[in-house]
């Protein structure tokens, strides 16, 4: 699978994450068969279309891992935040309860 191939297979799932919902970069890997490919949905997502909601993906532990990535000090925060989801020192409050698992909602 060439790079652009599993990019977009990344850019698919997390087009379809929930508003008020949030994924990991393993989880995505996982679902796409390619459990030790975290890092590269990460590297898929900073170079994602704007019409991808990138900022509901975040690391094994629900912090923000990859807010660097986002143009503006806290954007990633506050496109959750507009979402509904709390977050406090760059962490999801009520991770396992917003988290959602392609493996389950997609076939």
């Amino acid at each position: 699978m060439t790079n652009s191939n599993f990019y977009q297979k990344v850019y698919d799932v997390v087009s379809q994450i929930p508003e008020g919902n949030v994924t990991t970069y393993g989880t995505i890997a996982k679902y796409l068969s390619s459990p030790q490919s975290s890092r590269m949905v990460g590297w898929a997502l900073n170079k994602s279309p704007e019409d991808v909601p990138a900022h509901r993906v975040v690391n094994r532990i629900g912090m923000l891992s990859g807010k660097i990535h986002f143009s503006g000090i806290n954007l990633m925060q506050q496109l959750l935040e507009n979402e509904g989801i709390i977050v406090e020192n760059n962490q999801i409050i009520d991770f396992e309860n917003l988290f959602w698992d392609p493996k389950k909602e997609l076939n």
